[in-house]
């Protein structure tokens, strides 16, 4: 049975405010930065390509992955930093203290590493009140220890009232990159699986709900956690993992985007195979979204080699964060650089990259 969308109450004091969910114009036609630049889409693209690159141009950096792996002496490393700027700051199943620390272990994870370190700054806006930092620094701390990972460095600076949003959060972190492993966009092949670790679109739908108070007729519950445990399982069963990345900002479709363009790789979905939770996939129909474009942030996507996606498949659902894991589809000669998906009807739609952003501020 269906469960209930419920509309939002007239009466509300916030009403969702639908305004300015996209950006739909590129770099070139903008001469000031605008939302969409930071949505993880074509805008954020061209905003790397055309302005960030080309003055920090460099061999570790032109990989663009989630995590840059270079080495420094004997070792082999994986470093990333990300910053955090989500409203509301807590959340159904976390808080913005819970997306820093997982944030930046994911994505070290999608290299292999295994977080070790991380660094931390605060940002807070003159007025916040110290209860709500003293919240997220306990949330933060506790994520962390969950991880395994120390929080070992940190800043902390104070900007006018008015001219920040209560709190941000920078971390970065480094961590080591085991022996062989090899992992990284370009290493996807025609004939390989794509494999999703589970029900996704959960945390976009989180955060939307809490911000524009919809209800949905039930709590969605992000599915913010972190998932080095779960990828050192994965490496444990097989360790020539092609790809792994987690598909944030511009949910599934946009990390399979990268991915295929990076690798010269069709990539074909399979509809009915993707793990869309009945509440995601009513409150998007709701809202007019496409749960493929929906943030995640405790789900990772792997392609992998056939022959090893069975021991791969069997690794994941034996870990709590991979239980639903399933095969999604495949990478194929046809296409190069394309996403596309098989309906049920046996028609095929193409799979995009957006241009901007279709939920704003979602880590």
């Amino acid at each position: 049975m269906a469960e209930q969308v419920m509309l939002p109450d007239p009466a509300m004091p916030h009403p969702p405010d639908f305004d300015g969910w996209t950006c739909p114009l590129p770099l070139r036609d903008h001469p000031a930065v605008v939302m969409g630049h930071g949505g993880g889409g074509q805008m954020s693209g061209e905003l790397v390509e055309h302005l960030f690159l080309p003055a920090f141009a460099n061999p570790v950096l032109g990989g663009l992955t989630d995590s840059a792996v270079f080495t420094l002496g004997e070792a082999r490393l994986a470093f990333s930093t990300d910053s955090f700027v989500v409203q509301p700051l807590f959340f159904p199943g976390g808080s913005i203290g819970d997306l820093a620390v997982n944030g930046t272990v994911n994505d070290l994870a999608m290299s292999g590493a295994q977080a070790a370190y991380l660094s931390c700054g605060f940002i807070l806006e003159e007025g916040v009140e110290l209860t709500v930092v003293g919240r997220i620094a306990t949330d933060l701390g506790a994520a962390a220890r969950r991880a395994g990972v120390t929080i070992a460095t940190g800043d902390t600076k104070v900007v006018d009232a008015g001219h920040g949003d209560g709190v941000y959060i920078n971390t970065a972190g480094v961590g080591l990159v085991p022996a062989g492993v090899d992992i990284r966009p370009q290493r996807a092949a025609p004939g390989d699986v794509v494999i999703v670790s589970g029900q996704i679109g959960v945390h976009g739908i989180a955060i939307m709900s809490v911000r524009e108070g919809i209800s949905f007729g039930t709590e969605v519950v992000s599915d913010c956690a972190p998932l080095n445990g779960l990828v050192a399982a994965m490496l444990a069963a097989c360790t020539d993992l092609h790809v792994l990345r987690d598909p944030t900002r511009g949910g599934v479709a946009t990390s399979l985007n990268e991915i295929a363009k990076a690798a010269g790789v069709g990539i074909e979905l399979i509809e009915s195979a993707l793990p869309v939770p009945e509440t995601v996939a009513n409150a998007c129909a709701f809202l007019g979204l496409d749960p493929l474009y929906v943030a995640n942030e405790g789900k990772l996507l792997a392609i992998v080699a056939r022959d090893d996606a069975d021991a791969v498949l069997a690794a994941m659902r034996a870990d709590p964060l991979g239980a639903d894991a399933a095969v999604i589809g495949e990478c194929v000669e046809a296409h190069p650089g394309m996403v596309v998906t098989k309906t049920a009807f046996g028609a095929t739609r193409v799979v995009d990259t957006p241009i901007g952003e279709q939920l704003p501020r979602i880590c």
